[in-house]
């Protein structure tokens, strides 16, 4: 006890010196915070907020019609756009003869069910043969890439008012062809990369299928008289 008290004593007797400087940097960095408020959006106005997100969803739009291997879609992922195309190709669907003879035709609900879940089953697909794409992001590329064929339904809503005969038909087999090639090419030219080399084939199958049957819904849809 006699040592520790001594120890004790010694230690209360050291003192730091005043003359020896304090190192380190102490100072807060005024431009990290000048940063983060100019990337802030908590303070932007409403109207900003939703033109933003539309020349971003515009910019995804031109990204499909001009399909090139890029990762703006991947990259900058968003559900706006595809939801926008599937509303507008569903309320476009309503209205043919097969909805008025009650024979099964497309209705929004079903047009919905069958644009989403294909989506839906082709990504966990994409998942379980090894890509490297999120959940997300695939969706955002397949239902983004509905654009052309959501352009081939208007034109044959056009085409259809002017009669249903043979030209009729066959300009919309053309019309509709065309764009079903455009949005499989599209979407495999976003999809490409994110899949292993050795089984793109059976990434590819499944996209194929699911373009082919929005295609013929479009195809074989007529105007109720």
């Amino acid at each position: 006890n006699a040592v520790a008290s001594r120890q004790l004593a010694g230690l209360s007797d050291v003192s730091i010196s005043e003359d020896i400087p304090v190192e380190g940097d102490i100072s807060v960095p005024v431009g990290s915070s000048k940063a983060d408020d100019e990337f802030s959006t908590l303070d932007e106005p409403v109207k900003e907020t939703i033109l933003r997100d539309l020349r971003a969803v515009g910019k995804k739009f031109i990204h499909v019609l001009y399909p090139k291997r890029s990762s703006a879609l991947l990259r900058d992922w968003d559900l706006w756009g595809p939801l926008l195309l599937c509303v507008t190709l569903a309320l476009l669907l309503q209205g043919g003869a097969a909805d008025s003879d009650d024979q099964g035709g497309p209705q929004f609900a079903e047009v919905f069910v069958i644009i989403w879940f294909g989506s839906i089953i082709i990504t966990l697909n994409s998942k379980l043969l090894g890509g490297n794409i999120s959940f997300f992001q695939s969706l955002c590329v397949l239902g983004y890439c509905i654009l052309p064929l959501t352009v081939a339904m208007v034109v044959c809503r056009i085409v259809l008012m002017g009669g249903s005969g043979t030209v009729s038909f066959a300009v919309r087999l053309v019309v509709v062809t065309a764009s079903f090639g455009w949005s499989t090419f599209a979407s495999t030219a976003f999809l490409a990369d994110s899949q292993p080399p050795n089984r793109k084939a059976l990434v590819v199958y499944p996209v194929f299928l699911f373009y082919f049957v929005i295609g013929w819904i479009i195809l074989t849809f007529s105007t109720s008289k």
